[in-house]
């Protein structure tokens, strides 16, 4: 598995566009367009016996070409202790998949004039006045101030130098605020009783780990960002979510906190054993979280957020249109091409992958399996992973509930799925 997706990584069908009348499609021919029918059968086959074999506990596999049901298949078990069988309805929890819907409602922001890519985070979050750099040195850590201030882009494209607060070196300082080791595996702030600026205020204060600018470090970033789009629209996350995205996109299951009413579609969260097994894990943050029943305070746009496969393929469709999605516009085609554009150049990876603002990005064939050149893509801690192609005119959205998770099944699946493409895009 690449860089990029470490923590992150069906029946078939082709109906109609996977619109909110119509999902799934409902005409099931043999293959979609492009795909075999006997090579899509092989996903079935890997998937069962992932299932069988007990390297997962379940998974929704889903793909769309041209907006359109290729593949989908839900196997295995969402709580297999119950007996309750895996759904596509199925909702999870999609850790840093949350990054990507908190990156366009910053952008959306940006489109109107209220946000600006090179405004300095201070300027809403004074806690970054003066930032700190944390460095190893013989006698454990060294502090020097930062060269420049932390901006938009910083936070975006994760060069901003902030970490989870787990490195050695500032652990301590982190876990004394509630944060790194103290907060889960490092990332999170479900049971937190506080909303996610109180918090984020906390992190503006710790040290940074490398030079704004000079370094890819993955960390609270996008949480920051989150606090940075409330203070500048005068709402809560979860309301600029709903109200910019989930709603007018008409995302019915993406949210931060579960309704009472969709319990029963909630996944349950396994754990890789030291053999490879899936076993349930525990209650708690290192488990199965607070996301039914917790504070429901924190709305952490990093990883806060549950959904479905479903769900979140129609988001990315809407991002493969260039930001548009049944007559509703929800950012510029210059937009989604900035985001999805490497703006790290070689920090992220030296062998032909980037970062855009909030996406990994491929920029060279074979970099990533199979994917095309503009691919783009990100996963979450769970297992969960996602990538969209442009060139073949494919979102793929595969889920499950595994953490820590060994196994590759997350890995494997987009090579499965373009092995199945006969007929490719010229």
């Amino acid at each position: 598995m690449n860089r990029g997706l470490w923590l992150a990584l069906v029946v078939l069908t082709l109906g109609s566009p996977l619109t909110a009348q119509a999902r799934p499609a409902v005409d099931r021919p043999a293959a979609a367009p492009g795909f075999s029918a006997e090579r899509l059968a092989r996903i079935d086959r890997f998937l069962q016996q992932a299932v069988d074999s007990n390297r997962i506990a379940g998974a929704v596999a889903l793909v769309l070409r041209d907006g359109r049901v290729a593949y989908e298949r839900a196997v295995g078990w969402a709580d297999k202790e119950a007996g309750r069988r895996m759904t596509m309805d199925a909702i999870f929890r999609i850790a840093s998949q949350s990054k990507a819907l908190t990156s366009v409602a910053v952008m959306a922001l940006v489109e109107e004039g209220k946000l600006a890519l090179g405004d300095r985070v201070s300027r809403y979050l004074p806690s970054f006045t003066r930032s700190m750099v944390a460095s190893r040195a013989d006698t454990g850590r060294v502090l020097a101030p930062a060269k420049r201030a932390v901006t938009i882009r910083d936070l975006l494209t994760h060069t901003a130098g902030l970490s989870y607060g787990t490195d050695q070196f500032v652990a301590s300082l982190y876990q004394a605020q509630g944060l790194g080791p103290a907060a889960g595996w490092g990332w999170y702030t479900a049971d937190k009783d506080e909303p996610i600026c109180e918090t984020m205020d906390r992190v503006g204060s710790l040290p940074l780990v490398a030079q704004p600018g000079e370094a890819w470090v993955y960390g609270y970033a996008t949480d920051v960002l989150g606090c940075v789009v409330e203070r500048v629209s005068g709402m809560p996350l979860d309301r600029v979510i709903a109200s910019r995205i989930t709603e007018p996109l008409r995302l019915r299951d993406t949210y931060f906190f579960l309704p009472g009413s969709r319990q029963q579609r909630f996944t349950t969260v396994y754990a890789s054993d030291s053999s490879g097994r899936a076993m349930r894990a525990p209650d708690g943050a290192r488990g199965q979280g607070h996301y039914a029943e917790g504070p429901r305070k924190s709305f952490a746009g990093g990883a806060g957020l549950l959904s479905t496969a479903q769900d979140y393929a129609r988001f990315l469709e809407m991002l493969r249109r260039g930001g548009e999605l049944d007559g509703v516009r929800i950012l510029s085609p210059h937009a989604v091409e900035l985001m999805t554009t490497n703006q790290v150049a070689r920090l992220f990876d030296e062998n032909g992958l980037g970062f855009g603002l909030g996406f990994q990005t491929t920029d060279r064939y074979g970099a990533s399996g199979m994917t095309s050149v503009g691919s783009f893509a990100w996963g979450g801690a769970y297992g969960s992973t996602f990538w969209v192609d442009p060139k073949e005119r494919l979102v793929g959205v595969f889920m499950i509930q595994q953490l820590p998770n060994r196994s590759d099944v997350a890995g494997k699946f987009p090579t499965l799925v373009y092995q199945a493409l006969v007929a490719t895009t010229p």
